[in-house]
Formats: C-alpha cells, sequence, structure tokens
C-alpha cells in the first residue's frame, strides 16, 4: 500500500475534532512536535496518577525548545493520520522544527482495521507520510521506537512485546536517512535492571488497577530522560539544547490539568 498527499488532505476534511490536541505553539524559538500514543500523551485530572513521557520531556529541554504534544490516546500510525491530526501538525510546523514520532503499540492490534498495520508495508508507508509532510516545510522528522511494557518471563527476564515493528521503523530510519531514537532497546534495558518489583513503581499500578502499558510520574520522567539523551546521542539537539539529564527530577512536577472542551 502506497499513501499519497491527497489521501492526507482527505483524511484532514473528514477529521473528527481534535479537542484534544495540542494547541500550536508561541512564535519563536523552536517547537519539537510529538505525534504518537497514550504512552506519550498529555493526561488529564481524571486520568491522574496516569502521565505519558510526553508531560516530562520539557523537564530535559531548555525553554527556548517548546513541546507540543501531539499525542492522543488509542491511537496508531494509521488512525493519527485519518483522524487529520498529521494534517493538523503539518499545517502550523515551520523550518528547524522537530518532529518526533512513536507509534506501534496500537498499530498491533490486528483485530481493529480502523488502526492496525502490517511492520514491513502499511506500517513503514504510514510512517513516511510523517517524514515526507515534516521534511516538505523545512522541518527535521526524528523517528523513535515504541517504549516497551512491562512484561517479564518466569525468569524475570523483561521480554520484547513489538514484534517486527521497531526492527521496521530502524529499517526505515536507514533507509530514509532520518535520526532514529531506540527507545525500545533502551527501556527494555531498563526494565531489566530494575527487574520485577521495581518497575510497579514506573507504571501505573494503582489500588485498583495493574497497569503495564502507562506509566506514573517517576515512569514518565524516567522514559523522557531516556528520549532527551537520545535526542543528543543522535545529535538532533545540540547540548546547549538540553539540561538537568542527570538531575533528579521531582514528581510533584508533573501536573494534571482539567481537560477542555
Amino acid at each position: 500500500m502506497s499513501l499519497s498527499r491527497r489521501q492526507v488532505t482527505a483524511a484532514a476534511l473528514a477529521a473528527v475534532p481534535l479537542t484534544l490536541a495540542a494547541a500550536p505553539a508561541p512564535k519563536g524559538g523552536r517547537t519539537l512536535y510529538i505525534a504518537g500514543d497514550s504512552t506519550a500523551a498529555q493526561k488529564y485530572a481524571d486520568a491522574a496518577p496516569e502521565t505519558g513521557w510526553g508531560m516530562a520531556l520539557p523537564f530535559f529541554l531548555h525553554k527556548d525548545l517548546t513541546v507540543a504534544n501531539h499525542a492522543v490516546n488509542g491511537r496508531s500510525s494509521k488512525s493519527f493520520v485519518d483522524e487529520g491530526r498529521l494534517a493538523a501538525i503539518l499545517s502550523v510546523i515551520r523550518p528547524g522544527d522537530l518532529l518526533l514520532i512513536q507509534f506501534a503499540h496500537n498499530d498491533e492490534k490486528a483485530t481493529d482495521p480502523a488502526r492496525y498495520t502490517e511492520p514491513w508495508t502499511t506500517y513503514q508507508d504510514h510512517l513516511r507520510l510523517y517524514v515526507d509532510g515534516a521534511r516538505a516545510r523545512g522541518a527535521r522528522p526524528v523517528l523513535a521506537t515504541p517504549v516497551e511494557r512491562r512484561r517479564f518471563d518466569a525468569g524475570g527476564n523483561a521480554l520484547p512485546t513489538h514484534g517486527d515493528y521497531p526492527a521496521a521503523m530502524r529499517a526505515l530510519a536507514r533507509d530514509e536517512g532520518v535520526a532514529l531514537l531506540d527507545i525500545q532497546t533502551l527501556s527494555l534495558a531498563l526494565w531489566q535492571r530494575l527487574g520485577v518489583e521495581e518497575t510497579k513503581t514506573y507504571f501505573n499500578w494503582t489500588a485498583t488497577e495493574q497497569d503495564n502499558t502507562h506509566f506514573n510520574p517517576p515512569g514518565a520522567i524516567a522514559v523522557a530522560r531516556l528520549v532527551a539523551r537520545e535526542l543528543l546521542r543522535t545529535r538532533v539537539l545540540a547540548p546547549r539544547d538540553v539540561r538537568r539529564l542527570d538531575d533528579e527530577i521531582p514528581t510533584s512536577w508533573i501536573t494534571w490539568p482539567e481537560a477542555t472542551a
């Protein structure tokens, strides 16, 4: 399957209201846009303590680099496009801005045709829309492999859960010459170091819920730190663009605003 810009435009015209999308970034300086799913998304008061890593990323970036978090719960690389959310970003992104792209959690849902993509064909096809769209506007695309879920075998080994999607993204990054943040590999290694019990304090485990996909404030901060370090390692950002990479970040810095219509 090969998708055209016309299909993106058509999707935008048919989009559902983007009530949860981030507002356009203020003028001046550069903006880092996040296109992704619930693991990165802004959470609101009714979801606390669930926290997307995109909420913590600004703690590691200097203030002249604005984060515009357009990640939304439940979206795949396909449904994000079909709902016009990519088009919304591309309508405001400017030369010199960054578009950070992380999908796979919902692309994997083979029983849902609205979201499912196949790793080596339609997943890569959709990711190219983000890459090409950013480049056409003078912005820089950055691919991020999906952060890992919390899953261990009986021997306490952290297990990968994303099948071929990370490998497909890595291959696309090589083919297209796009910077790659390998968050899947780094997060899997982090969960392994922390172990079965301690990882529970990084995920959204509460008295009523045992969520092994989404993060609480410590987990979101830890993953955002991985993202910021990778942005520096890959030279997407310069040392002057990042801060606090080795500092303790208070979880009190995370806040959950009330959702607005």
